[in-house]
């Protein structure tokens, strides 16, 4: 079988459960965000002044001087002192509802289909790993930059071929969301991931 666009007319016959018109659109950028949230480990922080080194000993008199009044070597304006309001670990995680989620997923790849975005191929499977025979291969079936790649499973030889390509990812036809159909030019469908999506979108509607 030779790679060939998916139609939604196609879509409709491979009983993939889809959206109608605009449905689910107004929550695909709820969905995306929560993804990309939820990836941020919001681990970066700075030290305040009870924190850093020093001592707490006043460098000096208050009066008699002629030097401005100081506290502390660990206020924020001396070297090495405290931040001010700097970041501090926190979660940054978000929730969406499981319905959301499940909208969000079929709009998307609702979208992608009348787009004319998705591909079905055979499964791809580069024997020797080279990445030369996988850019080789994955040339003729679309010239598009950024691939996604959907199938049941991936050989071993397979992913390393497709390791070093920063822009052509694999993923897994039960594992596939929605930030994944959006973030490439094309996506193709591989073997039996078109009949996967077909039992997703019908679990989820």
């Amino acid at each position: 079988m030779a790679a060939n666009l998916l139609t939604l007319e196609a879509a409709q016959k491979a009983s993939l459960n889809l959206t109608e018109g605009t449905k689910g659109h107004g929550v695909i950028h709820q969905a995306v965000v929560t993804y990309r949230a939820n990836r941020r480990v919001g681990t970066a922080s700075t030290k305040t002044r009870n924190e850093v080194s020093g001592s707490g000993k006043k460098p000096w008199a208050q009066k008699g001087t002629g030097r401005a009044r100081i506290g502390s070597t660990r206020a924020p304006h001396w070297r090495g002192g405290g931040v001010v309001f700097g970041p501090r670990p926190r979660d940054y995680s978000k929730k969406i509802n499981i319905k959301m989620k499940h909208l969000s997923f079929r709009a998307a790849l609702t979208a992608r289909i009348k787009g004319g975005d998705v591909i079905l191929s055979p499964e791809l499977k580069i024997a020797d790993g080279k990445t030369k025979t996988f850019v080789k291969a994955l040339s003729e079936i679309t010239t598009a930059k950024k691939v996604l790649l959907i199938s049941d499973k991936f050989d071993t030889s397979t992913e390393l071929s497709a390791r070093n390509i920063s822009k052509v990812d694999l993923v897994l036809a039960d594992a596939v969301n929605c930030e994944n159909l959006l973030n490439y030019d094309k996506i193709i469908l591989m073997g039996d991931a078109l009949d996967t999506l077909a039992k997703r979108t019908a679990a989820l509607s």
